[in-house]
């Protein structure tokens, strides 16, 4: 395939050019707008296809990449040169990113157009998903960071304007400008690491920080508080702080629950395949750099304590967008404890199914919300204790629904069990070599025994049982196969099984014996963790060049590479298959605790609440963050601290510095007037006057133009001389 402008560029800009046509049409020609927003995503996905087939097909090494980059401005005058350059830079990661982004937003938008059919601004919504669409993937195709910092903004408008689509409700607004602000503060962060690199190194492509990093070009120190600290550290904890707000992650958790306000289709595109999923994304790109920087460590902390904690609230969930909201918030966890423990492969793989099967499991909350109407309040039903027996109305949300809980809770021939359970054997492994890593892996670990269970929990109160309210289930709509409802959610429930990720049928290469051809693992071949060498020796051509590679790898996956021995490799196969098996079981027993409680109601449910009702309210109160960061660390901090400059500001700046300086300028100007006035008017302008005057009557009076006066003058000047006066000359 020949990589060029008419083959690169078309997958940003005809979702940005739909945004920008439909902003002007959509009011008078919705339906044209709706089906100019659908094909601008269509088309890219084939675009995507086609370089995603190139290069697994041709199987391109895991460090091949293509980098074509052109200048967006110059400021350079003589020896000042002041350039910056944009461009795109397309490998297996961007490869295997655009087609998910394209197929997955391509099946949202398909739902879209029955879930949003109705919906008086139906328009405006794909206006938004197109803008949407094309800053992800402007983001996955940028090279450096000043661009991806770009898009990333975008996202966050976009994620604004999606999340308070309902503005007429409270809840929404609020929820709205609650995700935009906790998302600044990481940006804030983000932004910082990126002056921080380009003031260092000149230059915030990966290429150029990857060369960087291999130089050891970010070892020179940072003073920050008195404390010197390497640039690594410190770009890449603020880069990091980035991911930690877009990611939803500990401790800046709290804006994407409240990001259910928005539309399903909109929270399964934010929370599956773009928003939350960029600040992985970014991670994976900066892992050389959070690596160079010591922080792969925190990481992994920061991971398990999001996976564990987040999964402990949505036990107690009732709203089943809820339930999925802070499901995505755990296993966005699990994707940053990959990325602390060293699974580059497997966090990615992670994002990847899991952006599959939650949009799924989003997309088929919102056909179950939609076939349910309170006909006393005319309001959409979400909570799940009003639920039970959908599965007979609903088959085949049911069957999709069903087939992407088995993945997330990691039951085998699913994808999470390839993806999740790869993160959790390195976890096991780091765990053994050192015992820091101890306590993410026991986190990690416990909150997949505990993802299992709220999401058939889930499933059996949705689905199973008697309806709970006879007069809802009465007048739920029966499902029919639609193209725009049910094939979106089947397509990607077929997507959920594992062996499309991994080459043996479990994923964990237990079943290789009874598969003895099943090693070949294409994701695993194809993305490796960045070799920094690589890139001492830069390899970019100008983006209007075409460029076409033929460069292809060895077909088949050599599994000692990455081991130092023999013996390292045993024992870390060894422990990934006792991880594995014990993950099966963590995963059963889950689900065997849920139905007990909620199928053969072997125990109570109510128990265990009355039991340990305080933490029951903790986890019901999302462990007092909202409290927290309201009316703590907001009212009674940073109000404080606002009632503090503004009294420095009033009664101190104001009041000494403007209003005193006043009064000083007033002494001035009395001064200067009287000066003026007196020195100036009176004595140099007035007094020149009266004395040019004074001469001018002294010099008339002599200058009369009498002859006689002259003889006068004369005969008294002789005379003087006569008398022995001499004038003075």
């Amino acid at each position: 395939m020949e990589y060029s402008l008419s083959t690169i560029l078309p997958i940003v800009l005809l979702p940005f050019f739909a945004f920008v046509l439909n902003s002007f049409i959509v009011k008078k020609f919705t339906k044209t707008a709706v089906t100019i927003s659908c094909l601008a995503i269509f088309v890219p996905f084939i675009y995507a296809l086609r370089i995603f087939i190139d290069f697994v097909f041709n199987k391109y090494s895991a460090d091949y990449y293509i980098h074509k980059t052109f200048t967006w401005f110059d400021l350079s005058s003589g020896s000042q040169i002041f350039k910056v350059q944009m461009g795109i830079y397309l490998d297996n990661m961007s490869a295997v990113m655009l087609l998910m982004v394209t197929g997955v937003a391509f099946l949202i938008h398909l739902f879209s157009t029955y879930y949003m059919h109705d919906d008086p601004r139906y328009g405006r919504f794909f206006v938004y998903l197109s803008l949407f669409t094309s800053a992800m993937l402007g983001l996955v195709l940028s090279d450096n960071l000043f661009s991806v910092f770009i898009f990333w903004e975008l996202m966050g408008f976009c994620s604004y304007s999606l999340i308070g689509f309902y503005y007429e409700k409270e809840g929404a607004g609020n929820a709205s400008i609650k995700a935009f602000m906790t998302t600044r503060v990481g940006d804030v962060f983000f932004l910082l690491g990126i002056v921080a690199l380009w003031t260092t190194i000149g230059s915030v492509t990966y290429v150029d920080i990857y060369k960087a990093i291999a130089e050891n070009s970010l070892n020179s120190p940072v003073f920050l508080f008195g404390l010197g600290i390497p640039i690594a550290t410190f770009a890449g904890f603020c880069i990091f702080m980035g991911t930690i707000g877009k990611s939803a992650q500990f401790p800046l958790q709290v804006w994407l629950p409240d990001a259910m306000f928005g539309p399903t289709p909109c929270s399964a595109l934010i929370h599956a395949a773009t928003m939350v999923a960029a600040g992985v994304y970014l991670s994976l790109r900066m892992y050389p750099l959070m690596d160079a920087g010591g922080l792969l460590e925190a990481i992994a902390y920061i991971g398990g304590i999001t996976a564990f904690g987040a999964a402990t609230i949505a036990l107690v969930q009732t709203d089943i967008k809820a339930v999925l909201a802070y499901s995505t918030i755990s296993q966005l966890g699990y994707m940053v404890l990959g990325i602390g423990v060293g699974a580059y492969n497997a966090s990615l793989m992670h994002l990847i199914t899991h952006a599959v099967f939650k949009a799924c499991l989003f997309l088929s909350a919102g056909s179950v919300i939609h076939s349910l109407h309170d006909h006393h309040t005319h309001t959409a039903v979400q909570e799940m204790p009003r639920m039970g027996g959908l599965r007979k109305k609903l088959p085949y949300t049911f069957l999709a629904m069903l087939f992407c809980t088995l993945a997330i809770s990691g039951v085998p021939l699913f994808s999470a069990f390839v993806s999740k359970d790869r993160i959790l054997g390195d976890a096991l492994v780091m765990a053994t070599r050192s015992s820091v890593y101890l306590i993410p892996a026991i986190l990690g670990l416990c909150g997949a025994f505990l993802t299992p269970f709220y999401m058939f929990r889930m499933m059996f109160l949705t689905f199973f049982g008697e309806p709970r309210d006879a007069d809802l289930f009465k007048h739920a709509h029966h499902e029919t196969l639609s193209f725009n409802r049910n094939i979106p959610l089947l397509i990607l429930a077929v997507f959920t099984l594992g062996f499309w990720y991994s080459g043996s049928l479990t994923g964990q290469g237990i079943g290789d014996k009874v598969f003895p051809d099943s090693k070949y693992e294409w994701f695993q071949v194809l993305v490796e963790k960045p070799v920094l060498s690589k890139f001492t020796s830069r390899t970019t051509t100008p983006l209007d060049v075409p460029e076409r590679k033929e460069f292809i790898e060895s077909s088949h996956y050599d599994p000692e590479r990455g081991f130092a021995s023999e013996e390292e490799e045993h024992e870390v196969h060894h422990i990934h298959q006792m991880g594995a098996i014990a993950s099966i079981i963590i995963a059963l027993s889950g689900i065997f605790l849920a139905y007990c409680m909620y199928i053969s109601k072997k125990f109570s449910p109510a128990w265990w609440t009355t039991t340990f009702s305080r933490w029951t309210a903790a986890l019901r109160n999302r462990y007092y963050f909202d409290h927290f960061y309201v009316d703590v660390l907001i009212q009674k901090g940073l109000l404080q601290l606002n009632n503090f400059l503004a009294w420095i500001d009033m009664g101190l700046y104001d009041r000494y510095a403007v209003d005193g300086w006043s009064k000083v300028l007033t002494l001035f100007y009395s001064m200067s007037r009287w000066f003026d006035n007196i020195v100036v008017d009176s004595i140099l302008v007035d007094g020149t006057g009266i004395s040019v005057r004074f001469f001018n009557i002294v010099l008339r009076t002599i200058q009369n133009g009498k002859i006689q006066f002259y003889f006068l003058v004369l005969l008294l000047v002789l005379a003087g001389y006569v008398l022995g006066f001499k004038p003075v000359i």
